[in-house]
């Protein structure tokens, strides 16, 4: 093997060390962010309430109530940035900070958005794991010291392992990283967020087993006039894609969020 080829090949095997300690870390948030979900969840809506049968129904708005009380503070005081849905934060880091992302963000995130989602409020588990992953993906590069471009790519790629350890879905995580987060489809892009989703959703299978995040039915098509309302529904859901993120930002604005 010539000098080239060695340094090639030692470039290369660094580059998918990195790719796999970055999706290891997001395949272990994925599931310490999912356990923690569930344990404040049995701890606000079994022991609290228990605890709470004189007030009941009214539980059902104090939990939530209790729980945006918690959050508020947390978010306001340790890490600004981990407010929100989590994507925007990341697109923004990526395009402005070279992906640099301050490691608190990863404690503050999985707390605010755990007591959020356990107590009822109205989030989902997407955009806190991509956030979370993406912050552990950027750790990585920042203690290695890497380059920026390296650091992007490492934060996209904790994105991809974030979403496939929590919805049993490397391919989606890893389209994800690459259709909204790089915006690239480059053949080493690709293989590097490959690397990470495949990672991470085997970490998570490890510890949790082949879970599917959706149960679907059998499929048959009886009609095909039922095409026609897949058509409306598609229409339906495009325009509800585009006003709900409308939405957001005009009531963001109101309420100074």
């Amino acid at each position: 093997m010539n000098l080239l080829g060695f340094v090639c090949w030692t470039r290369i095997h660094l580059l998918c060390s990195d790719l796999a300690y970055s999706g290891y870390l997001s395949g272990v948030g994925a599931v310490l962010f999912r356990n923690l979900i569930d344990w404040l969840q049995n701890l606000a809506y079994q022991d609290i309430t228990g605890l709470m049968q004189e007030y009941y129904p009214l539980h059902l708005i104090l939990i939530p109530a209790i729980g945006g009380a918690f959050v508020g503070p947390l978010v306001y005081y340790f890490a600004r940035e981990a407010k929100g849905h989590g994507v925007p934060e990341v697109m923004e880091s990526l395009e402005l900070r070279g992906g640099r992302i301050r490691p608190r963000v990863v404690i503050v995130k999985s707390l605010a958005s755990s007591i959020c989602i356990a107590s009822g409020g109205p989030v989902g588990r997407e955009g806190p794991i991509a956030q979370i992953g993406s912050a552990l993906g950027s750790i990585v590069g920042q203690v290695l010291k890497l380059s920026e471009d390296r650091v992007r790519t490492l934060v996209a790629c904790g994105a991809a392992g974030g979403i496939a350890a929590t919805f049993n879905a490397p391919i989606a995580g890893a389209v994800f990283a690459l259709e909204v987060l790089l915006r690239r489809f480059g053949s080493v892009y690709f293989g590097a967020v490959v690397i990470s989703a495949v990672t991470a959703d085997v970490i998570a299978h490890y510890f949790e087993g082949d879970q599917r995040t959706f149960l679907t039915p059998d499929y048959s098509l009886n009609s095909p006039w039922e095409l026609l309302l897949y058509t409306l529904m598609g229409m339906l859901a495009a325009l509800a894609a585009f006003g709900f993120p409308v939405g957001c930002c005009i009531f963001q604005k109101i309420c100074g969020a």
